[in-house]
């Protein structure tokens, strides 16, 4: 069944410094979008309580310190699947995920995070424990031509409602190339502010993106995943070098999947 964009903000949390800055993050979005906002918790067994409580004040806080609307959720199952059931089900349009990087003795590190990411339809932006405020400068890597239908839907979207502009940072090469020239062409007709940066070399292709959106001071970076065989997708080294980046620059990683692009073609 095809999902729809409910103008909600989900917002999984550990109750840990790094998924307070997520929520704070998150907060500043829903404000400036006027957005609902759900914080969710899952749980390993049935809540005593102790954790809809934490939720609640939370939620509490936000509401007073933002003005907006708040609700909480409490899912017993796993983090791998629970939060992308949950984005799916409630018709969220962006998950905020706050990660404890590459390392470290949290559920959200390294690999599980990549997990939850992968096996989300909905865009998930990871967040480190960086301050951010909302968008106004976010990079789109173009490293190939696979999926430019998407990644340029997604763009004018969040360009459009952050009111922000795109800094495309492209590979060389023809098929490349032409690959932008459509994104922008699209960008123009949507009335989407943007500019174009070709990389100097293809080698450390990860880091001069990581350089060049630490110099912008951009507040988000845009990935794609990987499809693998079949319909389940991959973070590759590139990826997880961009997600943790030591700037702590959030990142939005989006799956190709085409109910993605058909969901905000519909909006």
């Amino acid at each position: 069944m095809e999902t729809k964009m409910n103008n909600i903000l989900l917002v999984p949390t550990d109750f840990t410094e790094v998924g307070n800055n997520a929520i704070n993050l998150a907060s500043k979005a829903a404000k400036h979008l006027n957005y609902k906002m759900c914080l969710l918790h899952i749980t390993e067994k049935a809540d005593d309580g102790t954790a809809k409580q934490k939720l609640d004040f939370l939620a509490k806080e936000a509401k007073e310190g933002f003005g907006i609307e708040v609700e909480t959720l409490t899912k017993e199952g796993s983090i791998f699947s629970a939060i992308g059931e949950v984005a799916k089900d409630l018709g969220a349009n962006l998950v905020y995920m706050g990660t404890h990087g590459k390392v470290g003795m949290q559920k959200l590190t390294g690999s599980f995070a990549s997990k939850v990411i992968t096996s989300s339809e909905v865009p998930i932006i990871v967040v480190q424990k960086r301050s951010f405020d909302n968008f106004k400068d976010i990079v789109l890597p173009i490293t190939s031509d696979f999926g430019p239908w998407e990644k340029t839907k997604w763009a004018t979207y969040i360009a459009k409602e952050f009111e922000a502009k795109i800094h495309i940072y492209q590979l060389a090469g023809e098929a490349i190339g032409k690959a932008v020239d459509m994104i922008t062409k699209h960008f123009t007709e949507s009335g989407v502010d943007f500019d174009v940066k070709v990389a100097e070399k293809s080698s450390g292709f990860e880091k001069q993106v990581i350089d060049y959106a630490t110099t912008i001071n951009s507040e988000l970076i845009m990935i794609m995943t990987s499809p693998s065989k079949g319909l389940s997708f991959i973070l590759g080294s590139y990826d997880e070098d961009i997600i943790f980046n030591t700037s702590q620059i959030p990142v939005m990683c989006i799956n190709p999947r085409e109910v993605n692009w058909k969901k905000i073609i519909s909006r």
